[in-house]
């Protein structure tokens, strides 16, 4: 019961940290984990459909198009072509959202890898294994 509590109070933190987040940033939850996403993919060097959005958000393509939009507005992303699809378009980051995003989620980050410091890498193995195993039990689709 203890680690389920834990992983309660990680929850927890963590729905506090995207509501704080979500007001620094001046968005809704929707508009912050569509960037949220696109910071991930980033990061493995991977480009990102709206329809990958869309199906990571479960929401519909007209909402997705409207977020794009509310996105694009408010200078957060740009629609590219897409590399090898003529007919596709990719969703990317503007610089001035991927400074905002790390200015404001920063902190959080640095708080969290350090935390990870007192652990052997064989420990963070586990731990992330386990952490994905329950990510897959909650959402199987994850």
């Amino acid at each position: 019961m203890r680690v389920l509590r834990s992983v309660r109070a990680l929850s927890d933190a963590m729905d506090r940290m995207h509501s704080g987040m979500k007001g620094d940033m001046d968005m809704n939850a929707t508009d912050l984990a569509a960037l949220r996403m696109l910071i991930m993919r980033e990061q493995l060097g991977r480009s990102v459909s709206p329809r990958e959005i869309a199906d990571h958000l479960r929401i519909s393509t007209a909402s997705t198009t409207k977020l794009l939009d509310r996105l694009v507005d408010s200078g957060h992303v740009m629609r590219r072509p897409h590399p090898t699809d003529r007919r596709g378009r990719i969703v990317v980051l503007t610089d001035e959202s991927r400074k905002a995003f790390f200015r404001t989620f920063g902190t959080h980050l640095r708080a969290m890898r350090l935390v990870a410091t007192d652990y052997a890498d064989g420990d963070l193995a586990v731990i992330s294994q386990f952490l994905d195993e329950v990510s897959g039990a909650l959402d199987p689709t994850h």
